[in-house]
């Protein structure tokens, strides 16, 4: 009983049990997609960490126009990156990772990192695990 008390003072049991925990679960969510991920980590790798809507989607493998626009869109709402359209015949639009994006960088880094240490043994455990029939 003592270790249960313990437990749940600490900060981390704490967010989960009240309403700090609807936030972190729709945060989660939204960055959380493969593409928010990607798009983040990609964006840190192009210069000045700017860069135009089809060299994103050149280096996004996979994603459809409408899907890059909708991430693009949702990480513009929460802050994480910025968009700037320039008067141009053809438009031009860039987008750059903002300040409070370049902080969700290092976290974001670090679980892809852990994503490629341990995925094969990952993929191992999995394959083990569905040999057993569940």
């Amino acid at each position: 009983m003592e270790k249960r008390r313990k437990y749940n003072k600490e900060p981390l049991a704490l967010m989960c049990h009240n309403e700090e925990s609807k936030a972190v679960r729709e945060f989660l969510t939204k960055v959380g997609d493969k593409w928010s991920i990607l798009l983040i980590v990609m964006l840190a790798k192009t210069p000045k960490n700017r860069a135009r809507f089809s060299e994103l989607q050149r280096m996004v493998d996979g994603i459809s126009q409408r899907m890059l626009t909708t991430t693009l869109r949702n990480l513009e709402r929460d802050g994480l990156l910025s968009r700037e359209v320039f008067p141009e015949v053809p438009p031009r639009v860039e987008y750059e990772l903002t300040t409070l994006g370049l902080t969700l960088l290092v976290p974001m880094q670090q679980l892809v990192h852990w994503i490629g240490t341990n995925w094969s043994s990952i993929k191992k455990t999995r394959e083990r695990f569905d040999a057993r029939g569940h």
